[in-house]
């Protein structure tokens, strides 16, 4: 399996995401070309330039354009890419990232997606950084992308509603759910854009995966940093594949025995181990010593969330030891998928084996949700879901492989 691997140690942004990715082997003319297709007001032009950082060789990638002051909402966006001559997995991964955008502002002032204003990701620069990161991984041509724990930086950023700690409001926001590495650096390392790319693109968060490497590309940000080379390495490669095609990758599985834990304190500990993203958690029933009934508490999580994940157990539950043990795991291919139904778009996963045709699931938080709000069964909003799907109606989704390779606008 075709993998990617990107190396945040100094954040993440949209320049570095094209610097390294043209410096992977993607080709600048055809991102230029997808830019020129969005018919933007005015001239807009991808300049590269072989640069150092701390010693280091790194791709520049600079977004030359007139100046202006214009606020754009997320609709004069869309409509702007559903021109373009992108392809459509293209324009769903670049609409795909500015919705995500949308939610995280309407959500930290208030609002509706409709009524936002984008403005650093609504200027020329972001709008050139965001489709081109879309087409790029599109032309990459990776199966799975697997993310570092992502710095933030620490300080102040000045943005258009003034003098924010970093991250900033939004970036916190796109950020949820990805996990952060500590940084003593004091500068902006992940920018808005960046945390979209990461959050919209990321499979999986956690250190280089097992894989042969086949290209290394470095992206330079603009700032120049004192205490580390401000880049972002992408590796590009093969993985190891399971039997049949099916991807590989390890996890690890901790578990503790209780027998004087009461099932409330098991049910918020439970819950405290989800938001804490685990990837699966569950109990057995067991017969302990001196007959008393208990539990096997057992939660699989990645590698990079293992410690904070220990921690929850052994405060929540009292226990006094856990035991851990690392496990290879086989997966079918999946990835986000959002449908549109008339209550709105519904996100899930698209899932596939083989040669075999994607199957979709809606996700159940994302069902429950829509059920709430509108009054409806949530058998019928799981039911409209799929049926959304098998109609194609789809926002964004990435094709399998095999159903039709990528192409350059």
């Amino acid at each position: 399996m075709r993998i990617a691997y990107l190396d945040c140690a100094s954040g993440i942004s949209g320049d570095m995401t094209l610097g390294a990715l043209v410096d992977a082997g993607v080709e600048l003319a055809a991102l230029q070309a997808a830019i020129d297709s969005l018919g933007l007001p005015k001239a807009c032009r991808l300049v590269a330039e072989q640069v150092k950082k701390k010693g280091f060789r790194a791709l520049k990638i600079t977004v030359e354009h007139e100046p202006e002051h214009a606020h754009r909402h997320l609709h004069h966006i869309v409509e702007m890419i559903q021109r373009s001559r992108l392809t459509e997995r293209q324009k769903g991964l670049a609409e795909q990232m500015f919705r995500r955008v949308a939610e995280a502002e309407a959500k930290v002032h208030g609002t509706t997606i409709e009524k936002v204003h984008f403005h650093e990701v609504g200027a020329v620069d972001s709008i050139a950084d965001i489709v081109g990161a879309a087409v790029g991984w599109d032309l990459l041509g990776v199966e799975q992308i697997v993310c570092s724990p992502v710095p933030t930086g620490r300080g102040f950023v000045q943005i258009a509603h003034g003098r924010c700690a970093i991250p900033a409001p939004a970036t916190a926001e796109l950020l949820a759910g990805v996990p952060l590495a500590e940084s003593e650096v004091e500068a902006e390392l992940t920018t808005p854009t960046g945390a979209a790319i990461v959050a919209t693109l990321a499979d999986r968060f956690g250190p280089l995966p097992a894989m042969t490497i086949e290209n290394i590309g470095y992206g330079a940000g603009t700032r120049d940093l004192e205490q580390q080379a401000n880049l972002l390495r992408l590796f590009v490669g093969t993985s190891a594949q399971g039997a049949s095609g099916l991807s590989a990758d390890r996890v690890v599985l901790l578990e503790t025995n209780l027998d004087d834990t009461t099932g409330e304190v098991i049910g918020h500990c439970i819950d405290r181990l989800w938001q804490a993203g685990a990837l699966d958690v569950y109990t057995t029933p067991i017969q302990m010593k001196k007959h008393r009934p208990g539990v096997v508490l057992s939660v699989l999580c990645q590698e990079v969330d293992a410690e904070a994940i220990a921690r929850i157990m052994f405060r929540e539950t009292g226990t006094l030891g856990i035991r851990r043990e690392s496990l290879d795991r086989w997966k079918q291919h999946r990835e986000p998928c959002v449908v549109e139904t008339p209550w709105g778009p519904i996100e899930g996963k698209r899932y596939w084996f083989d040669d075999e045709a994607p199957r979709f699931a809606p996700e159940y938080e994302a069902c429950r949700r829509v059920a709430l709000e509108n009054n409806v069964a949530l058998a019928d909003v799981q039911r409209v879901a799929l049926q959304a799907y098998e109609q194609g109606r789809q926002v964004a989704s990435k094709a399998p492989p095999g159903t039709g390779g990528s192409q350059a606008p």
